[in-house]
């Protein structure tokens, strides 16, 4: 893939995860393409943004309440994290974790909203099934 290909590549991703926004009009798409196309065309195909180490947007104290995990990257909160990082930042989880040298077991699900989950597949009987043969399946 040529380097022009990876930059139309990546302001299409970046100007489809805007446009999925119920918010956007039309008007406001064409003029973040057209403005992500003119300051793609001044990078050079081989600075990639440098993630290991970023500054995060608010302390790691701050990062998890009870009902919700903030980003690091744009200190917006929510419930969940994983969409919003791949939708905005192109993130993985991994990515994330390392980018800000997080422990493997910092939540990215925000406490409440999980315990609120667990309820809900304990009560629907999820993880349970009987190991036994029914009578006479031997």
């Amino acid at each position: 893939m040529s380097a022009e290909d990876k930059k139309q590549e990546q302001v299409s991703r970046i100007v489809a995860a805007y446009a999925s926004r119920p918010d956007v009009t039309p008007d406001e798409i064409v003029a973040l393409y057209r403005r992500l196309s003119g300051e793609l065309d001044d990078v050079p195909a081989e600075v990639a943004p440098a993630r290991a180490g970023m500054q995060p947007a608010l302390p790691l104290e701050q990062a998890v309440t009870e009902d919700k995990v903030y980003c690091l990257c744009c200190g917006r909160g929510f419930k969940m994290l994983k969409r919003h990082l791949g939708a905005e930042h192109g993130m993985t989880e991994a990515e994330y974790r390392t980018a800000f040298g997080l422990p493997e077991d910092f939540p990215l699900v925000a406490p409440s909203y999980s315990r609120k989950k667990a309820a809900h597949a304990k009560e629907a009987g999820l993880g349970k099934y009987d190991r036994t043969l029914p009578i006479g399946q031997d």
